[in-house]
């Protein structure tokens, strides 16, 4: 059976992969994000030490949570928390954050785990009281504080961690050339990641390494990364809804 690429950040790929081998398939981790902390945290941490002030706060990804759980001794119960993914709700229950102690809103919908579909959920005449904080990174999408600000709603963004491109070394090189000549099941979570896995393509192999990279075969969670793919040219794309028993169910893997 092909190979399955697993394109988190290293700190977030081990786990998927040691599923995956554990069912049978070779897992190879080949990260397209690297995830970095704030060269001063200062900001975020006078934030986070008046969350009681927010009506909802709203974490973009399990790495926000991670960044910003550091800082938070103990969750204030009456703060509502918004996220986007399974994923994040798994990170929210490694701290005792849970649907049973927490009011949490995420997408209806597992196939649209995005801003968007975060707005689904939201009653945003009872966002009018107070502000919502947006814990994000350095750089990201501006819809959702953008939408909440047409409805007349209050946000403040602050960045939690740092995110950038890998840098390839000799050896990662050579895998990536590997991979590229091989058939391979990518899981990739991010629109940024594929567009880093794009660039890092034509940096090893400038003439046809886009073509090879396009004929792969992608799984992504959500649809906008479907989307982004399509655009970018990849034309098998597989899209499997939010949380990581998706992922496996999609690899044809009993849950």
């Amino acid at each position: 059976m092909h190979p399955v690429i697993v394109t988190r950040p290293a700190a977030q790929a081990t786990a998927l992969a040691q599923q995956i081998t554990a069912r049978g398939r070779p897992a190879i981790v080949f990260p397209l994000l690297e995830i970095l902390p704030l060269n001063d945290s200062a900001p975020l941490q006078a934030v986070l030490a008046q969350l009681t002030s927010y009506a909802l706060v709203v974490f973009v990804s399990p790495n926000a949570i991670d960044a910003a759980m550091r800082f938070i001794p103990a969750w204030p119960p009456q703060v509502a928390i918004g996220i986007v993914g399974e994923g994040s709700r798994a990170a929210l229950a490694q701290y005792g954050l849970t649907a049973q102690n927490t009011t949490i809103f995420s997408p209806p919908d597992l196939a649209r785990t995005d801003s968007e579909g975060l707005l689904q959920a939201l009653d945003l005449d009872s966002l009018r009281t107070a502000p919502v904080l947006l814990v994000r990174g350095e750089s990201g999408r501006d819809f959702f504080a953008d939408a909440l600000l047409a409805a007349g709603i209050k946000v403040q963004a602050v960045a939690a961690y740092r995110r950038q491109a890998p840098a390839l070394d000799a050896e990662g090189k050579t895998r990536l050339l590997q991979l590229l000549n091989s058939q391979n099941d990518w899981i990739v979570t991010s629109s940024e990641a594929l567009r880093h896995l794009l660039d890092l393509v034509r940096q090893v192999e400038s003439g046809s390494g886009v073509a090879k990279i396009q004929q792969q075969h992608l799984l992504v969670p959500h649809a906008r990364i479907a989307e982004t793919a399509h655009a970018l040219g990849f034309s098998e794309v597989t899209l499997t809804g939010s949380g990581d028993e998706r992922l496996l169910a999609a690899l044809q893997f009993p849950l």
